[in-house]
This record gives C-alpha cells, sequence and structure tokens, in this order.
C-alpha cells in the first residue's frame, strides 16, 4: 500500500478493528426469530449504535422497521455546504446453517491462515467496520469533509423488507447526493471493483394436489396420479437440456459487455467437482450477471428415512427466480407462475405463492462519484484500476433509494469476495482487503468532497 497519512492510520487502527468485528460477530443476529432470539439482534443493533455516538453522530436511533426488526441511523455533520454521502451495511446475518461443519465456531471470530473467520465476518459487520475506519481515518487526517449518514439494516438477509418500506414512509431521512453500499465485493482478492449491476430476485412457493390423501404404491401405483412426480416433472420444466433456466416468456439471450469471468477460475471458485459441467451457455458472465436463474431452494416431500411405500397426495417446493437488469421483478414473477401452472402435468391441481421479490438494479458509472472512487481505489490499490462487475445477487434496498432520489449516485463496494464463502459455512473477511477498501473508502469521501 503507498504511504500516506490515511493508509498508515488505518493500519494503526486494524487491531482495532479485529477486536470490534469479534464483538460483532459474536451477536447471532439472525433476523428469523423462530431461529435465534431477537435480543441477539437487538444486541447488535445498540452495539452499532454506540459506536456511531462514539464517533460524535448526532440523531442516532433505533428505527422499528414495519417488519419487526430495528435498523440503526446516525447523522454525522461535515462543513456547512458540503455534500452528504450515505454509508450502508447491514448487521443481520444469514443462519450457521450446520454449526458442526465450521472449522471454528461461527459467531466467534478466528484467525486462520490469514483470514478471519466467523458469520459476517464478510457479510456485512465487516462492512461496518470498514465504514468506521475509513471516517476513523478521515477525522485524524483533517476531519471529515462530507456530511455523513449512516444506515445499517436488521433483516437484509430475511428480505422482508422493512427497511424499504420505512425509508418510503420516511423520505427524507436517507437522502443523499451519493449513497455507498457496502455489501458488495472485490471480483477477488486485491482487485478493486465495484458492483455495477445487480439481480433481482423473486420467490414463489407451488403446491400441487392430486389426491384425498396417500395410497399404497403397490395397489394403486401405475393409476394413481402422484403428486410428487407432477412436481418433479414442473421443477424440471424449468431448465432446458443444458441447464438454461426456461421461463416461458423470459428471455435468456443477454450478454454482459464488462470483466469477464474465466470459467476455470469461476470452477474452482464455486468448487464444481471433477466432470460436473457448468449449467448454460454463452461466457460465465452472461449466465451470472446478464441472465435469469432459476433455483429451486426446497422441497416438502418425504425424507428417504421412513419413507413408505405410498403414493404421494400433495408436494410443494419453494423456487427462487434470479431477474437480470432490465427485466421488472414482477413481471417475471407473473411468467413464473404461469409457467409452473401452464406446466403442471395431467390435470393436477396447483397453487402458486409469491413470497418474496426485488427489482433488479442498474448504476450509473459515468458519474462524478465513480471517478472519485476510481482515484481512490488506484491510491489505495497501487498498480491496479478499479473494474465494473456484475453481482448475480440482490440487495432490493437499492431499487427503493434509487426510486426515492433519482439524482443520487449510487456504488457498491464491500469486502465479499469469492473466498469470503458468504453464506456458507466457513464464512471469512481478508483483513487486507478491509484495510485496502477502508482506504479507499476515506479518500473516495475527500475525492467526492472535492469534485
Amino acid at each position: 500500500m503507498s504511504p500516506n497519512p490515511v493508509a498508515e492510520t488505518v493500519a494503526s487502527l486494524m487491531p482495532r478493528a479485529r477486536a470490534e468485528l469479534a464483538e460483532l460477530v459474536a451477536f447471532k443476529s439472525v433476523a428469523d426469530f423462530d431461529q435465534f432470539p431477537k435480543s441477539e439482534s437487538e444486541g447488535a443493533a445498540r452495539w452499532v449504535a454506540d459506536a456511531l455516538r462514539a464517533e460524535g453522530f448526532e440523531d442516532v436511533a433505533l428505527l422499528d422497521t414495519p417488519d419487526g426488526t430495528q435498523s440503526v441511523y446516525g447523522h454525522l455533520r461535515g462543513p456547512e455546504g458540503a455534500k452528504t454521502v450515505l454509508l450502508y451495511a447491514h448487521y443481520d446475518v444469514q443462519p450457521p446453517l450446520d454449526e458442526a461443519a465450521w472449522s471454528t465456531p461461527p459467531f466467534e471470530l478466528t484467525e486462520r491462515d490469514g483470514r478471519w473467520y466467523g458469520r459476517g465476518a464478510a457479510d456485512c459487520k465487516g462492512g461496518l467496520v470498514m465504514h468506521l475506519l475509513a471516517l476513523r481515518a478521515l477525522k485524524a487526517n483533517g476531519g471529515v469533509p462530507v456530511h455523513v449518514k449512516v444506515i445499517a439494516e436488521g433483516s437484509e438477509e430475511m428480505g422482508t423488507g422493512g427497511l424499504e418500506r420505512y425509508a418510503e414512509e420516511h423520505p427524507d431521512l436517507l437522502e443523499a447526493d451519493t449513497i455507498v453500499i457496502g455489501d458488495a465485493g472485490n471480483f477477488r482478492v486485491g482487485l478493486p471493483t465495484v458492483t455495477s449491476t445487480l439481480r433481482g430476485m423473486t420467490a414463489v412457493r407451488v403446491q400441487i394436489d392430486t389426491l384425498e390423501g396417500n395410497l399404497h404404491s403397490g395397489q394403486f401405483g401405475g393409476a394413481a396420479p402422484d403428486a410428487l412426480g407432477a412436481l418433479i416433472r414442473v421443477l424440471d420444466s424449468l431448465r432446458a437440456e443444458d441447464g438454461s433456466t426456461t421461463v416461458d416468456g423470459l428471455t435468456d439471450e443477454a450478454s454482459w459487455q464488462g470483466l469477464q469471468y474465466a470459467e476455470e477460475q469461476f470452477r474452482e471458485d464455486a468448487k464444481v467437482l471433477d466432470g460436473v459441467g457448468l449449467l448454460g451457455s454463452g461466457t460465465v458472465a452472461d449466465r451470472i450477471w446478464a441472465r435469469p436463474a432459476v433455483t429451486v431452494l426446497g422441497i416438502d416431500c418425504p425424507p428417504v428415512v421412513g419413507a413408505t411405500p405410498s403414493v404421494q397426495a400433495s408436494a410443494r417446493a419453494l423456487i427462487s427466480l434470479r431477474v437480470p437488469p432490465g427485466v421488472d421483478a414482477a413481471e417475471a414473477t407473473k411468467l413464473l407462475q404461469a409457467h409452473l401452472e401452464t406446466h403442471t402435468p395431467w390435470g393436477a391441481r396447483v397453487r402458486t405463492e409469491q413470497i418474496g421479490q426485488g427489482q433488479p438494479f442498474r448504476a450509473d458509472t459515468g458519474s462524478p462519484a465513480y471517478q472519485a472512487m476510481a482515484d481512490a481505489m488506484a491510491v489505495a490499490y497501487p498498480g491496479q484500476e478499479m473494474q465494473y462487475a456484475g453481482q448475480g445477487g440482490s440487495i432490493p434496498l437499492c431499487n427503493t433509494l434509487a426510486a426515492l432520489y433519482p439524482h443520487a449516485e449510487i456504488l457498491l463496494i464491500g469486502l465479499s469476495e469469492p473466498e469470503a464463502q458468504i453464506h456458507a459455512v466457513n464464512e471469512s473477511v481478508s483483513p487486507q482487503e478491509l484495510e485496502r477498501l477502508s482506504v479507499a473508502e476515506a479518500l473516495f469521501l475527500r475525492n467526492y468532497a472535492a469534485s
């Protein structure tokens, strides 16, 4: 890292950053209160609020959002007449999945092989620490040159939309000239990246019923309509022979023009087993950033252990559809539901229910904020130029903010590079990325104030 006062300050603050991230990771702040105590999320929210107050933020508040969770807000006032920047991250996390599969306890930050392991270390408690580091570095080197608002969401991983609805009901609260979403990631460690597009998503539950009750498969099998068999055929209709997504009326031909993703590198990042082929056609970037992708998230049916020789009367599944930029998620939902209903065989009764939805997002990369970030990243990552990548995941809040504040510039950065394994077991963060991106964000705020 090039020697400069901001970088030197961030480097000196890294031990404190590790201690703070350890405190945050210790909260089991999964916003599914059927699985984890609400008190864990409330404790994490209070931690964030206390950290903002300690940095001189005013108007710090725990916002009770309509989905029953809390988002944390604070406002740090800058020089008179300065621009306003909103910094976003979320403190809620995904469930740890199989805790026994973790090499170290998921809610205990552990250093191993040069990385810090723990649920939320990268997604997105590390993002909160990144914001704090950037602001502390500026305060130690002449002050923060912009007004800063921070919003830390409490239910992003659940997709329940609490903060989106709260923002719509209080449109002045998060208004800013530029918004930095700290919930994305570099294309890989050491390559500075902004995410310029996000796929949207919709989730649909489908239930198929064929009989009043289960039947003996020997006595009735062969003629009695099997609901599980019908469901399997419906789910199979969502993919072509090569694995491409095939939802009637939804095109699967868009291409990605930016940074490309080498197939062998993708296989390594995704840990694809030897001999197993990738899905779809076109480049990897086309498939994961520019085209729709359907995934069967779960199926309700009898488990293998304890199954009886029965024809199943009912079966259901939860289906996710990632929606590419340029496609309306509500329209995609209708197409998916119509496809499921049309492809249900044998006259079986079918019901579909939309569970959640978020619109895709495309940023205006020609705006002044992007140049300010490019200049900042060139300093934080010597010898590297800022890259533009897509992201297959969804951040519905981006579209809410873009609609509320159409003149605001929105940038997406963060710590969720491929090695981080977010949402999986053994999630981790690179402390080097945390350090570099904190420097980049601090320098961005300085550059943007002067632009």
